[in-house]
């Protein structure tokens, strides 16, 4: 016979406790245990072991047969298109267009003989055909089933077969047979566990929505990233037109990659030339603005870095930084004055990547330097010029992966001039020499941060007389 036993878990790592605390000893976050019950059995089921162990050899690969959604920014993420039994999670702030996502991916992949069961739990069937009608879909390979019970919904799943199950949102299903609310931690990684199992035994790729917290992780368990196969981020502001699908897990693809929407009245519409588009309202001839490139999994960006300097009317300085790593700025901005002998340090300074982008590689910091030193001196970097490369603290511009590929989306833009660093010069097969032609644009590789900004800034001498040493 069952009996219940009470133990708190912590809401944020799953943490668990025979009695209450204020602070979590795990993940040190405070007020987040919650009392849940536990079913213990008295009994020990007998074990039957579904799937016995086999030589290595002579397992039957499944092979790398993908089924593309024809949405080419998300089959870029996915590695080429989704894969049978394979489970995604997809995460996001509140209104930034996942459930869209979802109604057009079921909307490209439905046909005959394929069909796709979406699940609604936080929607009724007559919502979610509102939404469909604004999305103008049509489509009658897809099936909607408003469900929060677990077992109902798998239930239908398999008597129906679908090819695409979608699930919106894991933190409103619950498991009838735990004893604890739906959204908690119990409860989301139970469900998490049941659809991976379900998806891998009946070979249905299965798509899940989950909410975010205020720190911009998925709401739950850690230990539901970890049983997905692969986890994607919707990132983007509400007031921003522009959405940024991130992949940062991927059992079928490369991670790092992301993909690049426009939310419309009509849905997502994919953004073939990112790049272009975060460029277009650039002003021309303007100071504390230069433009850079950030890989992203296998493809460049070109971004433009905004900078501002004004004199600091109080005594500490502001610091403040939209789209990069604010300690990332306060670094370069110790360099800049070491290094360049640019006295900052009793100036304000705002940085901003244009577009709502958000950025984490050091290959920009080439333009955040230029940007600031723009701004400060009120001189402009030329339009045509691009800056590629990451600073140390000993103010030496290091070397970055893959300079073609950004040289080549910089010549594609019709920049005709790169900063780069020094190192990164040889492999276009001109040693020895600081300036190279190479198809069209002219390559300058620069050994520290003082030279890269003399390159950045030839006029800097003119107009102020007082170049950076």
């Amino acid at each position: 016979m069952a009996k219940a036993q009470k133990i708190y878990v912590c809401q944020e790592c799953g943490a668990k406790s025979p009695k209450w605390l204020g602070q979590c000893p795990s993940c040190e976050a405070w007020n987040t245990f919650v009392e849940e019950k536990v079913e213990e059995n008295a009994t020990t089921p007998n074990i039957v072991i579904s799937s016995p162990a086999q030589p290595l050899m002579s397992v039957v690969s499944a092979g790398d047969k993908r089924l593309p959604t024809e949405i080419s920014e998300f089959d870029r993420i996915c590695g080429g298109g989704l894969v049978a039994g394979q489970v995604l999670l997809v995460g996001g702030d509140p209104g930034i267009g996942k459930s869209t996502l979802l109604l057009q991916i079921a909307e490209a992949l439905a046909k005959p003989g394929r069909e796709v069961l979406y699940v609604s739990g936080e929607e009724s069937q007559a919502q979610a055909k509102m939404r469909a009608e604004r999305l103008n879909i049509k489509n009658p390979d897809i099936w909607i089933m408003a469900e929060t019970n677990l077992a109902a919904f798998l239930q239908e799943a398999k008597n129906r077969k679908p090819a695409i199950l979608l699930v919106d949102s894991i933190q409103v299903m619950y498991d009838q047979e735990i004893g604890s609310a739906p959204g908690s931690v119990a409860q989301v990684r139970e469900c998490t566990a049941a659809l991976v199992r379900f998806a891998k035994k009946e070979m249905i790729t299965t798509i899940i929505v989950g909410h975010v917290t205020k720190s911009g992780a998925i709401a739950g368990p850690r230990v539901m990233e970890h049983l997905v196969d692969t986890v994607l981020y919707f990132e983007g502001e509400r007031h921003n037109i522009y959405r940024i699908l991130r992949s940062v897990k991927n059992r079928y693809g490369s991670t790092d990659e992301i993909g690049v929407f426009e939310m419309t009245g009509k849905g997502l519409v994919e953004v073939k030339n990112p790049s272009a588009i975060f460029l277009a309202q650039r002003l021309s001839k303007n100071s504390g603005s230069a433009v850079g490139t950030s890989l992203e999994g296998t493809r460049p960006i070109l971004m433009e870095v905004q900078a501002l300097c004004a004199k600091a009317p109080y005594g500490t300085p502001a610091r403040k930084a939209l789209g990069c790593d604010p300690m990332r700025l306060l670094l370069l901005l110790a360099v800049l004055e070491k290094r360049i002998g640019i006295p900052i340090s009793a100036h304000d300074v705002y940085v901003n990547i244009a577009g709502g982008l958000k950025i984490d590689e050091p290959g920009m910091d080439l333009a955040l330097l230029a940007a600031v030193a723009s701004s400060y001196f009120d001189v402009c970097v030329a339009d045509d010029t691009v800056l590629i490369g990451e600073v140390g603290l000993g103010g030496e511009v290091r070397a970055v992966s893959q300079i073609e590929r950004r040289v080549m989306e910089a010549i594609r833009l019709g920049f005709k001039r790169c900063v780069m660093p020094a190192h990164n010069l040889k492999s276009f097969r001109e040693k020895g020499k600081s300036e190279v032609e190479w198809n069209g644009m002219t390559l300058v590789g620069c050994a520290d941060a003082a030279q890269a900004i003399r390159a950045a800034l030839p006029n800097l001498v003119d107009k102020r007389g007082n170049h950076p040493e």
